[in-house]
């Protein structure tokens, strides 16, 4: 898993969330999360079905909704730590599906990995307005540190824009999402292949 890591935001996005994550596969992003805090399980659904058609070749990871991955044969899922358990995960979704694990900590990376994670979205790099629980910021040092730990890909996630990325780049993140950068502005594809840029 490498480069721009897409996850959806149907609150910020300006053009609709099947719409963005049409452009971010099209823009070959290393996968696309579908995350919805809000809608009922019905629509998540339906969403997720669109968004398989849409994803192509591009992984469609579902953000905590292991029942929803299923349902549309997603490529895998995204849980975090007060999610369902790591292991009762990999246990109904099987060996064959992507398990991504959030983590704020080199303890917690290094146990993602001996658990068996296929990937960490180590959070928040930076402040975030997009996910207000997502704790305090820990900086682009705590990537290098992690990425002396584990062999898993890890991708930075939280407060990441244009500005910055380069430094979360430099300091070995795998891939990153930058949610807000993309999807609030007039060309998201445009502002996709900037970060993408960055990995070459």
């Amino acid at each position: 898993m490498k480069g721009y890591y897409f996850i959806t935001d149907s609150g910020l996005s300006k053009a609709g969330i099947l719409k963005d994550a049409a452009v971010a596969a099209e823009c070959g992003a290393a996968a696309v999360q579908y995350r919805n805090k809000s809608a009922d399980t019905g629509s998540l659904y339906t969403e997720a079905l669109e968004l398989r058609k849409l994803c192509g070749n591009i992984p469609l990871i579902i953000n905590d909704r292991i029942d929803i991955a299923l349902a549309v044969k997603a490529d895998g899922v995204h849980i975090g730590q007060s999610d369902m358990p790591f292991e009762k995960a990999r246990e109904i979704l099987g060996k064959g599906r992507i398990i991504g694990l959030t983590v704020h900590s080199e303890a917690e990376a290094v146990l993602a990995e001996k658990l068996g994670a296929d990937y960490i979205g180590l959070s928040p790099i930076f402040s975030t307005a997009t996910k207000p629980d997502a704790g305090k910021p820990a900086g682009a040092e705590l990537i290098r540190k992690v990425k002396n730990l584990v062999k898993v890909p890890v991708v930075a996630i939280g407060g990441i824009n244009l500005t910055n990325a380069r430094e979360v780049v430099e300091a070995g993140a795998d891939a990153l999402c930058a949610i807000s950068a993309v999807v609030a502005a007039d060309d998201p594809a445009a502002e996709i292949r900037k970060f993408q840029k960055l990995f070459v």
